[in-house]
């Protein structure tokens, strides 16, 4: 008897955990060793659980000890162990020690790996909620080089014994893809959430390095995380290598421009150099304790409705070439932005815009879902201290230049302007080149899509050469 409908879909289930530790165990060739502290052995009680572990487990460890840490993978340089320098130094150490104690003539068909992670878990006063770091060194042929996928996860669950089994999930998750799935990066990622939630666990920073992974652009996988809903924002470094957003803006002076960049223009190069100066001229804000971060949102990589990963990477590369910190977010709403932030510091904070985009901000329509409304969202967006500095605006039909002074909000928000800008946390940038008011990014990526003529005036020098030299934003047919 049939019971499957002829116009069902093929349903193909996920592995569940003990099945993956067990397609796992049964592969004669794959052997390596687990390290893991701070949450107890998790991961390997999974393949210790599944059966047949003898033949996938060389070695498992967890020296919770400290004095027994240092003398085994040394002492970092910042003393601390929820690191990502601290699992590095795991994996190095764990896989070099296999190397020599397991001996290639005897097994010429294995491919070797160490898993290992470092976590703190919730602490009894709930207080923190949890963090660590977790990371596989693999084979994907014998005597291949290995491999490497580093991973940065927040903790989210209220109970030290859920996120245990949390990161026992995951870590399988993550061992069973690095066999099974390293061919499709995009894919492995997904796969790490199987039997999981964003609820449970938040990934925050991914890399992946090595010979099988020498085609990915991490910062590509960076975007897959805000995409798939892992994470609310991931940041990389100018070199275009991933960072974990905890250690970038921890106890920093925070000054955030949003923007398309679709290109950089000579506007928002700007509204950078001279709110910068403004910024670093307010008290309590110290320069080497500052860091500058341009933000592109989802919104705004979806410009024709669709992320277009090249367009997205144009634009990473101009702003990387400009040694710019880039943040990709998934917020809509400034408040949201400054929320993150505080997360991480409680130091001064500031915001770069246009006369346009500061009007937004009036817009009651955004805050409809906060019970309190823009008062709500005004009260989140200002009470660190926060200014916004006020690029002006040149109208289109008169002409006239439009600063704090004299743009005009809706007639019911009007007072809650006043309030603000009397009290100093609207800042106008006033040194700036009035000819250069009429440069917006989206006429000039436009005149290159098209190949007219003139967008290179309208562009930082750098960037102008990058574009050419690179043939970025320029249409299909325009670039072979």
């Amino acid at each position: 008897m049939k019971f499957r409908d002829k116009d069902e879909l093929d349903f193909d289930p996920v592995p569940s955990v003990k099945n993956k530790a067990l397609r796992i165990n049964l592969n004669e060739s794959i052997y390596g060793t687990f390290a893991e502290i701070g949450a107890g052995q998790e991961t390997v009680r999974n393949f210790f659980r599944a059966g047949s572990a003898s033949g996938t487990i060389a070695k498992t460890m967890s020296a919770y000890d400290k004095d027994f840490s240092d003398a085994i993978y040394g002492i970092e340089k910042d003393a601390r162990y929820v690191t990502e320098a601290r699992l590095k130094s795991m994996l190095r150490y764990e896989t070099d020690l296999l190397e020599q104690r397991i001996l290639r003539e005897k097994h010429p068909e294995k491919l070797f790996f160490s898993y290992a992670n470092t976590v703190a878990t919730i602490d009894f006063a709930k207080k923190y909620k949890g963090h660590g770091w977790m990371g596989i060194r693999f084979q994907t042929h014998p005597k291949e080089e290995f491999s490497e996928i580093i991973i940065h996860l927040q903790f989210h669950e209220n109970n030290a014994g859920l996120q245990q089994i949390t990161l026992g999930t995951m870590g399988t998750n993550l061992i069973y893809g690095a066999f099974y799935q390293y061919d499709n990066p995009k894919e492995l990622l997904k796969h790490l959430y199987d039997h999981l939630n964003n609820d449970q666990v938040e990934i925050d920073m991914i890399n992946f390095t090595g010979p099988v992974f020498k085609d990915v652009d991490n910062r590509l996988m960076s975007l897959q995380l805000v995409k798939n809903g892992m994470t609310q924002a991931v940041m990389f470094e100018p070199s275009g290598n991933n960072v974990l957003p905890a250690n970038e803006l921890y106890k920093k002076n925070i000054l955030t421009l949003r923007g398309s960049f679709r290109p950089v223009t000579k506007v928002n190069m700007n509204m950078f150099e001279q709110s910068l100066k403004l910024f670093l001229n307010e008290k309590k804000v110290n320069k080497d304790k500052t860091k500058v971060i341009f933000e592109i949102t989802l919104s705004n990589l979806r410009t024709e409705g669709y992320i277009d990963e090249k367009d997205f990477l144009d634009r990473a590369d101009l702003l990387g070439s400009l040694g710019q910190m880039v943040m990709i977010s998934n917020f809509q709403e400034y408040y949201k932005v400054v929320e993150y932030f505080s997360q991480y510091t409680a130091e001064r904070m500031g915001l770069t815009m246009g006369v346009n985009t500061f009007l937004d901000l009036f817009d009651e329509k955004y805050y409809r879902h906060l019970s309190g409304g823009i008062l709500e969202a005004f009260g989140k967006l200002f009470f660190r201290d926060l200014k916004v500095y006020l690029h002006p605006l040149k109208d289109p039909e008169t002409g006239n230049i439009i600063t704090s002074n004299n743009l005009k909000v809706h007639p019911r928000m009007k007072e809650l302007y006043k309030f603000f800008k009397d009290n100093g946390r609207v800042v106008d940038i006033t040194d700036y080149n009035p000819e250069i008011l009429d440069i917006y990014s989206r006429e000039v990526h436009q005149m290159i899509a098209e190949g007219r003529p003139g967008w290179e005036e309208m562009l930082p020098p750098k960037t102008t050469q990058m574009i050419k030299e690179k043939k970025l934003f320029m249409t299909p047919k325009e670039n072979t």
